[in-house]
């Protein structure tokens, strides 16, 4: 039966809840901002805390009668092409783990692409999952990783017929697009569930010039951020399933296992929004993104010192599928400057924030929200940093180590590793000890190290040259890497 898209079950039910006078002598204690200081109410707007309920003795009756998520979640699916859709106001961080737990267990194999989000690594080190590791294609003249083939997909596969199911990233956050539909392949010749990480792919659904829809190429499951590239609020997240090979009941029990009992309303407000604008106006917003994004793409191009990476620099063999143009990935080796100090200068003279930054790229996310005035503003801001970038300073250099020296050896496993006992060493000792912390560069959040990889030179020098150039390092232990932590003895 077709679906009515133009109502917003979760939306519906708040102005519902306003109008009837609804009085709650429950949670959340700032009682529909009555409790709220006046100081926070001027900055937040009452607006948050009106739209800040109860799920259930709120939102919807204590027993969820009227089933405002449940319909919610339909109509989200029906958006997407998908089965079933669930919503998560924990990240997509939780809902990939929740995906992990429900295709493999503890002590069992999965293939995963070793570009993985740390919270793909996280969900290795609590349910004690054995990773094979997929390696990325690497431009090594980029010094850039892009998704893993089909390919080696399917090697893995033959070395590793146990394997319970594989879990690639897609896009990446620089716009890159694995061969979904080969990789799906793969796995269902086996009877095998292939999730896909599409955190950053949320508005892949609603145009056709885009990488293609997890849910279109065959994957079983797949993880989407309706924040990061759609119009929902930090947190917001949806994953979407289909087929046989994994569970309903299972999946929903997983991401319960590890969900909150206290799910953010404005957060389910936000996701259900999205879905109907996108249903309704999505193909009309996304084509005015992309023509607003190739018009920018070629005024950077314009820039002396810049470039505008492409589908030519990221698609092809040896590289991704497709591309996504809107993460406009911008090289500025020829400004002689790193993007940690683009990025910064950016802020500080433009009040401009850039998404991702490395040792020689800035990336500026467009979205269907941006317009010619927020691009104008990126323009002045990049132009003026070209006409700048003579008289800042060079910084030093960082040294990328070659894809071979990148990978260290998995001498434990993720979860033995962390919950291993542990001790911080100076980081000149380090080389040749097991990590017991992650240590990942963020944005993106892709870790370089892992907890049970044998340290090495390069990569320790890769990471201390990188901290000297900007680089954020924000979860091991010491953010300035004086001290590593590792396992406390080297017997693996």
């Amino acid at each position: 039966m077709p679906k009515n898209h133009e109502e917003a079950p979760v939306l519906d039910a708040l102005a519902a809840y306003r109008q009837q006078g609804e009085l709650g002598f429950t949670p959340p204690g700032h009682k529909q901002a009555r409790g709220a200081a006046p100081e926070v109410r001027a900055v937040l707007g009452d607006a948050v805390f009106l739209g800040d309920v109860l799920a259930s003795g709120g939102l919807d009756d204590r027993r969820m009668r009227s089933g405002v998520l449940q319909r919610a979640e339909v109509l989200m699916a029906d958006a997407v092409h998908a089965e079933h859709a669930f919503f998560s106001t924990c990240g997509s961080s939780l809902s990939v783990k929740a995906a992990m737990l429900s295709v493999a267990a503890h002590g069992q194999k999965l293939l995963v692409g070793r570009d993985a989000h740390k919270a793909v690594i996280s969900g290795l080190i609590l349910s004690g999952i054995r990773p094979v590791w997929i390696e990325p294609q690497w431009d090594t003249e980029r010094h850039l990783a892009h998704p893993p083939s089909p390919e080696a997909y399917e090697r893995a596969f033959e070395e590793h017929p146990d394997a319970k199911g594989a879990l690639v990233t897609s896009p990446t956050p620089y716009g890159v697009a694995a061969d979904l539909r080969a990789i799906a392949e793969v796995c269902h010749r086996r009877s095998r569930p292939l999730v896909v990480d599409e955190a950053w792919g949320a508005h892949l659904p609603f145009h056709p010039d885009l990488p293609t829809w997890a849910m279109d190429a065959g994957a079983d499951v797949c993880v989407t951020s309706i924040h990061k590239m759609g119009s929902g609020l930090e947190q917001g997240s949806v994953f979407h399933l289909q087929g046989d090979l994994i569970d309903h009941d299972t999946l929903a029990s997983r991401a319960d296992l590890l969900g909150t009992t206290s799910p953010s309303v404005l957060l389910y407000a936000g996701m259900d929004g999205w879905r109907r604008q996108m249903v309704l106006e999505g193909h009309t917003l996304m084509s005015r993104a992309l023509a607003l994004a190739a018009s920018v793409r070629e005024e950077i191009e314009s820039i002396d010192g810049m470039h505008v990476n492409d589908g030519d620099d990221f698609c092809g063999p040896g590289a991704g599928a497709e591309f996504d143009p809107l993460p406009v990935v911008i090289d500025i080796t020829g400004l002689g400057i790193s993007g940690y100090l683009a990025a910064d200068w950016l802020r500080e003279h433009h009040h401009v924030d850039t998404h991702l930054m490395d040792h020689r790229r800035v990336s500026a996310q467009l979205t269907h929200a941006d317009d010619a005035e927020t691009t104008k503003r990126l323009m002045t801001a990049l132009r003026d940093l070209a006409r700048q970038a003579p008289s800042l300073p060079r910084g030093p250099e960082v040294a990328v180590p070659a894809p071979a020296e990148l990978r260290m050896e998995q001498a434990r496993l993720p979860r033995d590793a962390y919950f291993h006992a542990t001790e911080d060493v100076p980081v000149e000792q380090a080389v040749g000890r097991v990590a017991a912390e992650m240590i990942t560069p963020y944005p993106p959040g892709i870790p370089v190290v892992l907890p049970g990889e044998r340290l090495t030179e390069p990569v320790l020098r890769y990471l201390l040259t990188g901290l000297e150039a900007g680089m954020n390092l924000p979860d091991p232990a010491d953010p300035e890497l004086h001290t590593v932590r590792v396992c406390a003895d080297d017997d693996a």
